[in-house]
């Protein structure tokens, strides 16, 4: 009886193989999550869309790639904004905010356009219909606005921090898959030379990009 009461008394901790590649999702969603409710946005009523880890070398990006491919069911890897970008489909959700299901990571490599933070760095929200109402109704607390696409133009909130909540009409995973007909297998971007910073004196390195893409 006393080593029942023991076990019942003691903390189990869970392995998350997850969080031990792009750190702890669950703290970093409830943190984004406060922040904005402080600002007068309560994000409870909505899905989310994804998570998003930038890393600072190419060599990392290729290294969590791996890792987080051997627990997804998909990756549509392409380019974007000038170089390679995963968008990772797990093969199962991460239970994040209370149950709020997130079964995608967008995986973002440099050249980054401005200053973000590294690691876990921006949580996608789907407004849906609602978006053009949200925005108005939110826009005292809002950054600004990205278009990205004639699909993709979420708004967003920039943090002291540099890491961001971005507000999507529809989840931006669903936008892709619908442009490029699903996510089936790992598709890699093949031949990619990782640009390196120009600097007045350094190299002029350009991104190359053969137009193969490996399915795996």
């Amino acid at each position: 009886m006393d080593l029942v009461r023991w076990r019942i008394r003691c903390h189990v901790t869970t392995f998350d193989p997850i969080a031990e590649i792009i750190g702890d999702y669950r703290a970093f969603a409830a943190t984004q999550r406060d922040r904005l409710a402080a600002r007068g946005i309560d994000i409870s009523p909505y899905p989310l869309s994804h998570l998003a880890v930038r890393v600072a070398d190419w060599d990392l990006y290729v290294h969590q790639r791996t890792l987080l491919e051997r627990h997804a069911r998909a990756n549509f890897e392409h380019v974007w904004n000038g170089r390679p970008i995963s968008l990772i489909v797990l093969a199962e959700p991460l239970d994040v905010l209370d149950g709020t299901p997130v079964s995608n990571i967008e995986l973002i490599p440099p050249v980054h356009q401005r200053v973000y933070r590294m690691g876990l760095e921006h949580l996608g929200v789907v407004v849906g219909e609602e978006f053009d109402e949200f925005s108005r109704v939110h826009r005292a607390a809002l950054t600004g606005q990205q278009f990205q696409s004639a699909a993709v133009d979420p708004v967003y909130v920039l943090f002291e921090d540099f890491t961001h909540v971005k507000f999507y009409r529809r989840s931006f995973f669903d936008v892709v898959e619908d442009a490029e007909g699903g996510f089936e297998g790992f598709v890699h971007v093949d031949d990619w030379v990782p640009q390196r910073l120009v600097t007045a004196t350094g190299p002029n390195a350009v991104a190359q990009q053969s137009a193969i893409k490996t399915t795996l």
